[in-house]
């Protein structure tokens, strides 16, 4: 089956796009953490709405030139400015005074310095000055955005999907259901938002992301056997699975859901579950599109005896690659992209904690780097009210990739030459550029196949595409013969030849084309 026409990012990790190969090894890139938070909590004693943990539930934008973030705090102490109707959600079966909400809004020049404007929206603790945002839910997380630019509807441009808590002894005002859900809102400016529709009333749905892909907007989140309806083999319980819920319109959702990646079950079916001691997948799977491909990230859930010894989860990040948005896989199987000693939250003198690493909509792709924003939460759940107090926290935190280098094609320890050949690709009816992102370029050289996997004369051999410098981002491929206007719409395979020179192989990242 050809890929789809149009600009296109055929990725090293993407084993759909570049299938095949020849004495030819991926090697997955490591990137590179900044130590320090790029978002903190407030000061405890501001009593703002983020005064305990600023959780990166949440996404990252860069939007006209700016920087937006939107993300969940917690706080200490319950706000008393609270609406009947909100302050009736805030019932808890215990005395806990964390509360978790509302979500929060910032901004930055660079992505590095955030400010946290005060939007005059929410009356908290006695002031609106704060960045909180006006929601019909008090108890809520995951604040996940997407800038619609198809819209045709200026006041529907950003929408977004949040997770609420309706009240866990009694049902709310209004019909939100007894079971964590969640809810659709849509923006103008990504600051005044209107809910529109709570699409599964009484299904838990925690979203790990929000993404619109190939013309279909999809949520993505975390459920289990016993937390929203999903069911390992032979009808028994299942750990924490990455599942999806896809629509064509945002506004309507099928009440179906699909599985969007899994990690293997015991073979013992007693131990399976929400609480079993194995790794799961936390939150589901947290993407971003980039036209004909997604990458994404889900947590790798260390997990320990859930009502027991929760202070003993910690949680690193996998990679993943997907086509159509909704079924993801690894590149690598079980490979840990990211470590969560890699990217520590703020330390506490004295103490250890572990860290549970967070993804969302945090990974963009912003001039010659790729950004992935994620959530450092510091685990001291469970070690009482004095501890949670004086230790609970969540951060945002920054890891970069030069752009779109996740993982590169190289040749084999042993091999001095070797070939990586593509799926069939259908060139567009226009004239198209081809430019590789590659180290090594020198020692590449780059044809042009059928769909059976012949050389196209006019594009291989003596006429194949040559790759001047020694390598970057966009390395543009010029062709002995011209451009390539003499198949245009046909369907061809690009196969790229690697030699090995002074002991040092070539690194392909991805290829780019892109209509002129």
């Amino acid at each position: 089956m050809p890929l789809p026409m149009g600009n296109q990012l055929l990725l090293a990790i993407d084993d759909q796009a570049l299938p095949f190969r020849k004495n030819v090894g991926l090697y997955l890139s490591k990137p590179t953490v900044r130590p320090e938070p790029v978002l903190k909590p407030s000061d405890f004693e501001s009593q703002a709405p983020d005064n305990l943990a600023a959780h990166f539930y949440g996404t990252v934008l860069h939007d006209a030139g700016k920087f937006r973030m939107w993300y969940y705090a917690c706080h200490w102490g319950k706000n008393p400015d609270w609406s009947v109707s909100l302050a009736q959600q805030l019932a808890k079966p215990n005395a806990d005074p964390l509360f978790q909400g509302p979500l929060c809004y910032a901004e930055s020049n660079d992505g590095i310095t955030w400010t946290k404007p005060a939007l005059g929206q929410v009356l908290f603790k006695g002031s609106r000055q704060n960045n909180a945002l006006e929601l019909p839910h008090s108890v809520v997380s995951g604040a996940i955005v997407i800038k619609d630019d198809d819209d045709p509807d200026p006041a529907c441009r950003y929408k977004m999907t949040y997770q609420f808590f309706p009240n866990f002894t009694q049902p709310v005002i209004g019909d939100y259901g007894t079971q964590p859900s969640v809810a659709l809102a849509v923006s103008p400016d990504g600051l005044k938002w209107t809910v529109i529709g709570i699409p599964f009333v009484n299904q838990f749905v925690e979203p790990s992301s929000f993404l619109k892909h190939g013309g279909q907007y999809v949520i993505h989140y975390q459920a289990a056997g016993n937390m929203g309806g999903y069911f390992a083999e032979g009808g028994t319980p299942s750990g924490r699975t990455g599942v999806a819920r896809v629509t064509t319109d945002f506004a309507r959702w099928p009440d179906l859901l699909a599985e969007s990646f899994a990690l293997a079950e015991p073979e013992d079916r007693t131990l399976r579950g929400l609480s079993g001691a194995y790794d799961q997948v936390h939150l589901g799977v947290g993407a971003a599109s980039f036209g004909n491909v997604c990458v994404g990230l889900y947590g790798l859930w260390h997990n320990a005896e859930f009502h027991k010894k929760f202070d003993q989860i910690s949680c690193d990040f996998g990679l993943l690659v997907s086509n159509d948005g909704v079924r993801f896989r690894e590149p690598v199987k079980g490979h840990r992209f990211l470590r969560r000693e890699e990217s520590l939250a703020t330390a506490v003198p004295g103490h250890q904690f572990n860290t549970i690493l967070c993804q969302a909509n945090g990974i963009l792709n912003v001039g010659d780097e790729t950004r992935i924003y994620h959530g450092r939460w510091r685990n001291a759940n469970g070690r009482g009210g004095e501890d949670l107090l004086k230790y609970y926290s969540g951060e945002v935190a920054l890891a970069t990739l030069p752009r779109d280098r996740w993982g590169a094609f190289g040749l084999d320890p042993d091999a001095q030459s070797g070939s990586i050949t593509s799926s069939a690709i259908e060139l567009p009816r226009q004239d198209v550029q081809i430019s590789v992102n590659a180290e090594g370029t020198q020692s590449m050289r780059l044809e042009l196949l059928d769909e059976q996997f012949h050389p196209i004369p006019e594009f291989s051999g003596v006429n194949a595409g040559v790759l001047e410098g020694s390598g970057g981002l966009d390395c543009a491929v010029t062709w002995r013969n011209g451009a390539l206007a003499a198949i245009h719409g046909q369907r061809v395979r690009i196969q790229l030849q690697l030699a090995r020179q002074g002991g040092k192989s070539p690194q392909l990242f991805a290829i780019n084309l892109r209509s002129k």
